[in-house]
């Protein structure tokens, strides 16, 4: 199906008028996330953490560009800086406070986001390029909090940097060079702090633009529906203001909650203590890991550590873990089913349960200290993940069977409601206008 937006905005105030013809930046507006946008009706809150993620994004921007006036990239001075941020810049300690938290929670909720387009199949066709442009975000912010937390120049962003700028040199011939020009030098030194403030700094602009391009792409062929059915006319939707506007408040209201009583009351509890020292690379902590969001990738990286075919562990571990993000490139074409929604899926539903559980274990041993049992859990938990996408979506595409699905979004909606014993009175209306709805592929 394909959502037609354009032009649907017919302002009525003589200024607007005048706006409109000659910056339609209100018409804009109206057809993104106003009333001209038709979205299904039956859309959960579950589809509401891609709103979270941008307000998450925006709070990065916003405190990262005042955090950014007060900061010091030199190595000499760093640490200092965000001391001195900390206790003397007015509400500094705030700022720091919501920017160091806000990275966790913008992976909190883009982690939920990624696992919901799992379930609901949002990466299948006509919607692989929104898909894409999603992990190519995620890589973004992979990228730009890594920086980050090299920037405070403690025992834990020196020696993470030290640790994770290592496995370039695993690549071979040309990876040492790579590592070299990465960090300016044959260790992370002022040369790196630099380049990498100045580089997370730009990333978070760079994200926002990718952004922009997901939403007007997602535009086209419009949102996904928990029961995966196609729109097939205007009874199968609702203008997106007010009615998911309203959604989306409630739940940003919550969030927020969340998020002021971790900034106020616990705003070290997602940190690591070790970062609070300030950098000495004579001293080795006793264990070096990433913030908890790398830490599922992490155990991948750790789970080879024998050479295998010529191949020393230390660059499958590199190639694994890369490949454990780049695979969700391709998974619109290793998931060959023709059902969209897990909820008709009943085989795969539990293997995506599973996997479920499965990520969150690489958590919990890639936060581990490098021994045993964690090595040995990480390895088995490694082989899921990949036998996950590799093995399991393609067979499950062939042999299940799917649970029949309503022929439209109106009649998946009307049922629940009649099984509930609800009145179905006004259900079948057509939307707003404004809300036009193209007929389904």
């Amino acid at each position: 199906m394909s959502f037609s937006w354009a032009n649907q905005y017919q302002p009525q105030n003589p200024f607007m008028q005048w706006v409109d013809s000659r910056l339609p930046l209100p018409r804009l507006v109206y057809n993104a996330v106003g009333a001209g946008y038709p979205v299904p009706r039956n859309i959960n809150y579950m589809y509401n953490f891609g709103v979270l993620a941008g307000v998450a994004l925006m709070v990065q921007i916003i405190t990262g560009i005042v955090l950014a006036m007060h900061f010091s990239a030199h190595i000499d001075t760093a640490f200092d800086s965000v001391e001195h941020i900390m206790r003397d810049v007015n509400s500094g300690w705030m700022l720091r406070y919501m920017h160091m938290n806000g990275a966790s929670f913008f992976f909190i909720v883009v982690y939920f986001h990624i696992f919901r387009g799992l379930y609901y199949g949002s990466y299948k066709a006509p919607r692989e390029v929104v898909w894409m442009l999603g992990v190519v975000i995620f890589l973004l912010m992979m990228a730009t909090a890594f920086m980050g937390y090299v920037l405070p120049w403690g025992q834990m962003s020196f020696w993470g940097a030290q640790v994770i700028t290592s496995l370039f040199s695993a690549i071979p011939l040309v990876g040492e060079a790579i590592r070299t020009w990465l960090v300016g030098g044959f260790a992370p030194d002022n040369a790196t702090l630099t380049r990498f403030f100045s580089l997370h700094y730009v990333l978070p602009f760079v994200i926002l633009g990718v952004v922009i391009l997901k939403i007007w792409a997602l535009h086209i062929p419009g949102s996904t529906n928990p029961t995966g059915v196609d729109v097939q006319g205007p009874q199968d939707t609702l203008p997106f203001h007010p009615y998911f506007t309203a959604k989306d408040f409630f739940t940003l209201c919550l969030y927020l909650l969340i998020f002021a009583a971790i900034v106020f009351f616990a705003p070290n509890f997602l940190g690591h203590p070790d970062n609070y020292i300030p950098a000495n690379n004579l001293s080795t902590p006793a264990l070096i890991v990433p913030e908890w969001y790398f830490w599922p990738f992490y155990a991948i990286l750790r789970a080879f550590t024998v050479d295998f075919l010529f191949v020393p562990a230390k660059l499958w571990g590199v190639i694994a873990m890369f490949a454990s993000i780049l695979l969700l490139f391709f998974l619109p074409w290793l998931d060959s089913s023709r059902v969209k929604s897990t909820a008709y899926r009943p085989m795969y539903r539990i293997w995506f349960w599973v996997l479920v559980v499965d990520v969150i274990i690489l958590a919990w041993v890639g936060g581990a200290p490098a021994a045993e049992p964690y090595v040995r859990i990480s390895q088995l938990a490694s082989a899921y993940y990949f036998a996950h996408f590799l093995i399991l979506l393609p067979l499950l595409s062939m042999i299940e069977k799917p649970l029949p699905m309503p022929n439209s979004i109106a009649e998946s909606v009307l049922a629940k409601v009649q099984k509930k014993g609800g009145n179905t009175a006004g259900l079948t209306a057509p939307v707003a206008p404004g809300a036009v709805a193209a007929p389904a592929e």
